[in-house]
């Protein structure tokens, strides 16, 4: 390419340069794998199979030229390395899982390899998708590309990484507790996590089942678009926490003013007629002057697009964090006793019976944050524990989905800061796993409600670091964020935005 370079493009460019046949699916898998090589040191990539990934190129270019066209036909992309993925090792992270090959793939995986997509590499990740830093990697800590001695939040740090140094257009991640979103927000990339069930679990290394859920994370709403419509949609046969809703197209949406033609909507104003909810828990004082500033300025370039702002609360914000570190690790170590060294997973070397073979090879598979979440999550679960703090904490979690009912009979989209503060300096929390657990106070809510939540580039806090606005929206309501999130792209570059180098 001349004109612009290979890794400038995202999705929607890269599709229609390779269906114009101004390049190939080949010539694009080429340049980004050579340019992840390149960038290693920002630790984005935890694998690579290059002659698969050009045999994909190959057979993809080979379809474009028995004249197939597709929004994913011949693009490559990256998969957070929660998915299992043939041909790749699929690891989540950690050692427990070094060097394991799946004989299939995730239906995410293989829902964006039907729509022609290329799979360029696995990204790194925390283990088991436990933690918001990224530092709990097993193998070494991504980097984030706007201060590399910061970190790009997590667990799909790796993702924001990839995305943030151009080094894939697009990529998967996973969002238990915010693990799309706040990664995005640290990056200055776009990512949704839509609403529970609506993307398969299946063949998704499981962390807490009841959280977890698959989204794409690119430069633009758009491109979430394209890469969401191909991933979700029913898979009950195999899921049996998928959604029998049907598959939707959200790229159709992207075009029309907010609500389809509602009244009062113009070009200048697409989003005349939307309530965008702020809740006063998302505004206080635990939440950096920065942010807040980079937000509220945001939230003004919303008002000239035509939405009017509206004071909700979601009163029991607070009660997320003690309430999802009660149900997620009960999860985990209901998920993860799977791995005992018997049948697949790591095994050590030495032991001297059955019970001592447990021991050790959990021991020396798993890292401190993934046993710290483990004992955390046996000891609710025991007896005489688990009516006080996992039966309570479900009910309170029953409380917080109502308090989001509440707000949207006042407000279509409730919108705030992704992260309390942008990305802070590696180890700078690593004694201090309260304090890791408290940055996910924004995302936790519509996590532990099962909503749909994104982040959207929306300026920079001090240092020049990126600051992310979170949107939520009702359950099913992805295209509405997703046409909100765009319409809000449109007016501004804040998602255009590069680290310097990249």
């Amino acid at each position: 390419m001349s004109q612009k370079q290979i890794h400038e493009m995202g999705v929607a460019e890269l599709a229609s340069a390779i269906a114009e046949k101004k390049t190939s699916s080949v010539e694009a898998a080429q340049a980004l794998l050579a340019r992840a090589k390149q960038h290693d040191k920002l630790g984005a990539y935890l694998a690579f199979n290059e002659d698969l990934t050009l045999s994909q190129a190959k057979a993809a270019d080979a379809r474009i030229a028995a004249g197939e066209r597709g929004p994913l036909l011949g693009v490559p992309l990256a998969h957070k390395d929660i998915f299992v993925t043939q041909g790749f090792p699929s690891t989540a992270g950690s050692k427990m899982l070094e060097g394991y090959q799946s004989p299939f793939d995730a239906t995410v995986v293989a829902n964006l390899a039907k729509a022609g997509a290329v799979t360029l590499g696995k990204l790194n990740c925390d283990e088991f998708a436990m933690g918001g830093s990224n530092e709990n990697s097993a193998y070494f800590v991504a980097r984030n590309p706007w201060d590399a001695e910061r970190v790009p939040g997590g667990s799909s740090g790796g993702s924001a990484v990839a995305v943030a140094a151009r080094l894939a257009p697009a990529v998967t991640g996973t969002d238990t507790g915010g693990s799309i979103r706040q990664p995005a927000s640290f990056c200055n990339v776009t990512g949704i996590k839509p609403t529970y069930g609506r993307c398969s679990r299946y063949g998704m290394i499981a962390f807490a089942s009841s959280l977890d859920q698959a989204g794409p994370m690119a430069r633009s709403a758009a491109d979430c678009a394209t890469l969401l419509t191909a991933m979700a949609g029913p898979d009950i046969d195999r899921d049996s926490t998928s959604l029998d809703h049907p598959a939707e197209d959200y790229t159709r949406l992207l075009g029309k003013t907010w609500g389809d033609g509602r009244e009062g909507a113009t070009a200048a104003q697409p989003l005349k007629g939307l309530r965008i909810g702020l809740p006063k828990e998302f505004f206080g004082e635990g939440c950096a002057p920065d942010v807040v500033a980079a937000v509220r300025a945001a939230l003004g370039e919303y008002e000239k697009l035509g939405a009017t702002l509206v004071d909700v609360s979601l009163p029991r914000t607070e009660l997320s964090i003690p309430v999802y570190y009660i149900i997620a690790p009960a999860e985990a170590s209901s998920n993860l006793s799977r791995f005992d060294g018997v049948k697949f997973g790591h095994r050590a070397a030495q032991y001297d019976d059955l019970v001592d073979m447990y021991k050790k090879s959990r021991s020396e598979g798993f890292g401190p944050e993934v046993q710290r979440r483990i004992m955390i999550g046996t000891y609710v679960l025991s007896h005489g524990y688990y009516d006080a703090y996992y039966l309570k904490a479900q009910q309170i979690r029953r409380l917080i989905a109502q308090d989001f009912q509440d707000a949207f009979t006042q407000c279509d989209v409730i919108a705030g800061p992704a992260a309390p503060t942008t990305a802070w300096k590696i180890g700078e929390m690593s004694d201090d796993p309260v304090a890791n657990y408290l940055a996910d106070i924004f995302t936790l809510p519509a996590s532990l409600a099962g909503l749909p939540g994104m982040s959207v580039p929306a300026g920079f806090g001090a240092g020049h670091l990126p600051v992310g606005l979170q949107l939520i929206g009702n359950y099913f309501k992805e295209g509405e964020l997703l046409q909100t999130a765009h319409a809000f792209q449109q007016a501004t570059d804040w998602h255009l935005k590069t680290p310097e180098g990249f």
